[in-house]
C-alpha cells in the first residue's frame, strides 16, 4: 500500500484531466482495498475508486477525500471459467482468453480500463457486452460491512448499467468471474453489422478468435479508441454519450423532427430494444446536429476520428471539456428533441 497526500489524479485518467485528491492510496491486494475503504467510511470521508481511469471526468478542483487506486492483480483461468482481480488490465485479459481459444469477450478487445469496471458499466461493444459472460462478481458491501458474491441476475445488468452503477456508494468490486465458450478456436456469433462487414461474413457467422480480435482492434483504432499517448484523439473516455433508448411516443416525435430537419426520406439508425422501445445512434445525432469530426476551436474538441468521443487536445481543463459536452448535448436536444446522457462518471462536476 502506498499513500500520497495531495495526490495527482489527472495522470490516472485517460482524459488526463482533473485536480488532485486530498489523499491517494494505491492498493495491491483485496485485503488492502477493503481495509482502506472501510477505514475511510468509518471516518466519514468520501471515497473515489480509480481503476484504469478510462471512464472518469474529475473536476478541476480535484477530490476532497480518499482516492483509492486499485492495482490488484490476478488471473485464474480454469477450463472455460475465468476470474480476474479488479485491477487487471481489461484488454490484456481479453487477449489471454483469445490465446486460450475461448469465446465470449473477443469483441471487447481494446477497451481501456480495468476488469473491475466492466460489470459497473456493463461494458459492451461490437455486439458483445460483459453481462453475457459474467457469472459472479465478488464485492465489498460497504453498507453491510462484508464481502459478498453476486450472481449474474443479482448484478441487475442493463444497457451500460448495473446494480453497481445504480448504487455507486455501496459496492467495491474485488473480483469478476466469467463463463466463456470453447468453440474450437472460433469466436462467438458475429452480431454487429460493422464487424461482419469488416470480416467479410454474415451476421451470425463465427470466425477464428484471433481474426475477430484483430478486426475489432483495427476498427477501434480507426476511431481513435485504442489508447495511444501520442494521439490526442485517444485522450478521451471513448464514447462520451450513451445511445438513446426511446419509447414509442418519444421515437415517433424524434423521427418527425428528424424528417422535418433532414428531409422526408431520412432513416435514422434504429434498433429494437425491448417492447415498444427503440435505440438510436448518439453519434448520428451529434453529426446531424452539426457537430462533425474535429468540431471545436479550443483545447477540448470532438475527435477527428469519431463524433462520439470528446477529447483533450493536450492543454484542456475539465471546464473546457464540460463546456463542449454541454454545447453538444444542448445542440442535439434543440435539433431533435433528444437529450443525450453522459457515459463517463462525473466526480465533483455535472452536465
Amino acid at each position: 500500500m502506498h499513500v500520497t497526500t495531495n495526490g495527482p489524479l489527472a495522470p490516472l485518467t485517460t482524459f488526463r484531466l482533473g485536480g488532485p485528491a486530498d489523499r491517494l492510496v494505491t492498493v495491491t491486494t483485496d485485503e488492502e482495498l477493503v481495509a482502506t475503504v472501510r477505514d475511510a467510511d468509518h471516518r466519514g470521508e468520501p471515497v473515489l475508486l480509480v481503476g484504469g481511469g478510462s471512464n472518469l471526468v474529475i473536476g478541476d478542483e480535484g477530490f476532497a477525500g480518499t482516492a483509492v487506486r486499485i492495482a490488484t492483480r490476478g488471473v485464474d483461468l480454469r477450463g472455460t471459467r475465468l476470474e480476474l482481480a479488479a485491477g487487471e488490465v481489461w484488454t490484456d485479459a481479453v487477449a489471454e482468453t483469445v490465446r486460450a481459444g475461448l469465446a465470449g469477450v473477443e469483441c471487447l478487445a481494446g477497451i481501456p480500463g480495468s476488469a473491475g469496471a466492466t460489470p459497473i458499466q456493463n461494458v459492451g461493444a461490437y455486439g458483445q457486452e460483459v453481462a453475457g459472460t459474467i457469472t459472479e462478481v465478488v464485492a465489498y458491501d460497504r453498507r453491510a460491512g462484508e464481502v459478498v458474491t453476486l450472481d449474474n441476475a443479482a448484478c441487475a445488468f442493463t444497457y451500460r448499467g448495473s446494480r453497481f452503477k445504480a448504487d455507486p456508494a455501496r459496492y467495491v468490486v474485488l473480483r469478476v468471474r466469467f463463463g466463456l465458450e470453447d468453440a474450437g478456436g472460433l469466436s462467438g456469433p458475429v452480431k454487429y453489422a460493422e464487424t461482419a462487414r469488416a470480416l467479410g461474413v454474415e451476421p451470425g457467422d463465427r470466425v477464428p478468435l484471433a481474426k475477430a480480435r484483430e478486426t475489432v482492434l483495427a476498427l477501434r483504432a480507426g476511431k481513435g479508441m485504442v489508447l495511444d499517448p501520442a494521439d490526442h484523439d485517444t485522450w478521451s473516455a471513448g464514447s462520451f454519450f450513451t445511445n438513446p433508448v426511446l419509447d414509442a411516443a418519444a421515437y415517433a416525435a424524434f423521427l418527425a423532427r428528424a424528417r422535418e430537419r433532414l428531409g422526408p426520406d431520412v432513416a435514422p439508425p434504429a434498433y429494437p430494444d425491448g417492447e415498444n422501445r427503440t435505440k438510436t445512434s448518439a453519434a448520428w445525432l451529434i453529426d446531424k446536429a452539426g457537430f462533425t469530426k474535429g468540431y471545436g476551436s479550443g483545447p477540448a474538441r470532438i475527435s477527428t476520428k469519431h463524433t462520439l468521443a470528446l477529447t483533450n487536445r493536450g492543454t484542456a481543463t475539465t471546464s473546457d471539456l464540460l463546456a463542449l459536452a454541454r454545447e453538444v448535448r444542448d445542440g442535439v436536444r434543440e435539433a431533435f428533441g433528444v437529450t443525450l446522457v453522459n457515459e463517463p462518471v462525473m466526480v465533483g462536476v455535472s452536465l
